[in-house]
């Protein structure tokens, strides 16, 4: 046991692999033990400057390569604005610094290269200068130390998840429709899984954005426009990362429009690439779930996907055997689970506990993740 006070709150910050914003949470938790019941006290999202996330966006599809001052001038902007998300949340909320342990930070995603000879994943968003500007102590890089103990880094939530999600008495599985998506598999009895799954909105966003001028599809009405492109669809998914068997993760910086536009005859109505990328994902989720938990008969969703009812009605139809639900219907907020995780992810790392799981993310042993940046 450790000596962590009960009743503390935390923030946890995270952008995710599409950048369409920093998720902020504000996490009161109801008791020390790492299962503890966690209440959002406030979520928000707070929109990047338009220049700075066009950048992020540009990055992420590889259209853009940095020199070393750039990153290091990066690195700060993140950083300040992942400072001024926090303290606006503050203020939304009527606190201060002193109600607040501790911010967790996951940061901004660059790169995520977690194999060969030097694996490594590179997230920035400097932590000193969040500390700095809140005053408050900061826990952030979270992924390098399991990526150090010869894991991918990722996926991080699943740990989270089973603390607060698990039921002894059926199989369950967590999708997280963000950027990527990612599965988290809960066996009434057994370990949990977790793994990427492949594109989730990062893919759609991106095209919606470069069609429509729009940053993501609201409502699936774009995709909704055109029909599904079979041959287009069987070319995208012989990609041979969808057949690898866990653990695995993977980014932008495998799934981005260049790899689209590779497998493109070039006659593609762009509502028809649209509606064929929401079936990308919905195909390989399914597919994912079924070679790996094929008695699963609860799926709880969350992240920005939930949104999209198009894509819902796609994930149903693709996997008729269970019932998919938001996140909502079990407490917890589809919009700022993940930025939930990472608060809950700095309260571990204080406690001094294992923030990942050795059989989601391949790493040697459990490990306590992340860094401590006083205030």
């Amino acid at each position: 046991m450790s000596d962590l006070p009960t009743g503390r709150i935390f923030l946890g910050l995270i952008s995710g692999t599409s950048a369409d914003g920093i998720d902020a949470a504000l996490v009161r938790f109801d008791d020390d033990h790492a299962h503890a019941r966690p209440t959002l006290l406030h979520g928000r999202t707070h929109a990047w400057h338009p220049a700075l996330r066009e950048r992020l966006v540009a990055l992420g599809q590889q259209a853009q390569a940095l020199t070393l001052d750039e990153v290091g001038e990066l690195d700060v902007r993140i950083g300040h604005a992942f400072a001024a998300a926090a303290l606006a949340t503050l203020r939304d909320a009527g606190l201060t610094a002193r109600d607040i342990t501790a911010i967790g930070s996951h940061g901004q995603t660059l790169r995520h290269h977690p194999h060969g000879d030097a694996p490594f994943t590179l997230q920035l968003g400097d932590a000193h200068a969040i500390a700095e500007r809140c005053g408050i102590q900061v826990v952030a890089d979270f992924r390098r130390r399991d990526v150090a103990a010869g894991g991918h880094g990722a996926p991080l939530v699943p740990a989270f998840h089973a603390a607060t999600l698990h039921d002894p008495g059926e199989d369950r599985a967590v999708l997280n429709l963000g950027g990527i998506a990612n599965l988290t598999l809960l066996p009434a009895r057994g370990t949990v899984r977790g793994f990427d799954t492949g594109p989730a909105n990062g893919l759609m966003d991106a095209w919606c954005q470069r069609h429509t001028g729009t940053a993501y599809d609201v409502g699936g009405a774009f995709a909704a426009r055109g029909h599904v492109d079979g041959p287009l669809l069987a070319r995208l998914l012989a990609e041979p990362w969808f057949a690898a068997p866990p653990p695995k993760s993977t980014g932008r910086d495998r799934f981005h429009l260049d790899w689209v536009e590779a497998a493109l005859a070039g006659t593609e109505a762009p509502a028809d690439v649209q509606a064929t990328l929401l079936a990308l994902t919905a195909r390989s989720v399914a597919d994912a779930l079924r070679a790996t938990q094929p008695g699963t008969r609860l799926v709880i969703a969350c992240g920005g996907g939930v949104h999209n009812p198009l894509l819902m009605a796609a994930l149903a139809e693709a996997m008729p055997d269970a019932l998919i639900e938001s996140s909502a219907a079990h407490g917890l907020d589809p919009d700022f689970v993940e930025a939930m995780a990472f608060a809950w992810l700095a309260r571990e790392h204080l406690a001094g506990r294992p923030g990942n799981l050795p059989a989601v993310t391949g790493a040697a042993g459990p490990r306590v993740l992340g860094a401590l940046y006083p205030a």
